[in-house]
């Protein structure tokens, strides 16, 4: 009777100790994952997983053709404006495509820095033209601000401080010892002068036109040397200043 009594008791431990068994070695495996450090990348491979950068278009860096437009349709409405309704419906019509730019950029928040800056250079433009009293008038601004810039870039030249290469180590932040350096100091020298030459050419062939009472072929001009020669000079310029900075060894920033 004893030993038919004792074997239930045993087969009642045996099956507690089996259910015990896995719970014992899940609980050491819980402790072991928890006391194991989990796996960690290298700063360097996540930020650049979490920060890809993206090399911008050309065309980008001088406003994308956003800015092609704010700069480009208020001329086109004004020739076309005043070949319609006149002097002052074409200043009026100028002035409101601007404002109209202004505001979709608003509407849209984007950024409205170029857009008030085109603005602000039609209304000026639009004042000028309505005191001369001519639609040609209309174009004195930029005509003048082309012969003040191709000074300002040879000024630079001249006292040997060329504009291309302030502009661009000012962003780089390598300080002025760049001049010391004989083939960079070269290589903005003469992309300065490839700077002189679009804005000297750009007040030339304009003046001309204008003195020749050429309204329409100067918003022509006005269009085909502005951001066609503009994109033109910055690739010049980003191809050779680069290629001269590959060849040279990086000049430390000043203290």
């Amino acid at each position: 009777m004893s030993e038919q009594s004792s074997e239930p008791l045993q087969a009642g431990a045996d099956a507690g100790t089996q259910q015990t068994e896995p719970r014992a070695r899940t609980e050491q495996a819980r402790t072991e994952q928890a006391q194991t450090p989990p796996a960690q990348t290298p700063p360097a491979q996540t930020s650049r997983a979490q920060t890809p950068r993206a090399r911008p278009m050309l065309v980008e860096s001088i406003g994308g053709w956003r800015g092609l437009v704010d700069s480009g349709l208020p001329v086109v409405v004004f020739v076309a404006a005043n070949s319609i309704g006149g002097l002052p419906a074409a200043i009026w019509a100028a002035v409101g495509c601007g404002l109209a730019l202004l505001a979709l950029r608003v509407v849209r928040r984007e950024s409205v820095q170029q857009a008030v800056s085109g603005f602000l250079g039609v209304a000026l433009a639009a004042y000028i033209a309505s005191r001369t009293g001519e639609a040609k008038g209309f174009f004195l601004l930029g005509i003048w601000a082309s012969f003040f810039y191709a000074g300002l870039f040879l000024v630079s030249v001249l006292v040997r401080w060329p504009l291309v290469g302030l502009v661009w180590e000012y962003v780089d932040g390598a300080g002025g010892r760049w001049r010391q350096d004989g083939p960079l100091l070269r290589a903005y020298t003469w992309t300065t002068l490839v700077w002189v030459g679009v804005f000297l050419s750009r007040g030339v062939v304009q003046r001309f036109l204008y003195e020749e009472n050429r309204t329409g072929w100067l918003a022509f001009a006005r269009l085909a040397m502005g951001y066609p020669l503009t994109v033109g000079a910055l690739a010049v310029t980003i191809l050779a200043v680069r290629r001269v900075r590959r060849r040279t060894t990086p000049v430390p920033a000043e203290a």
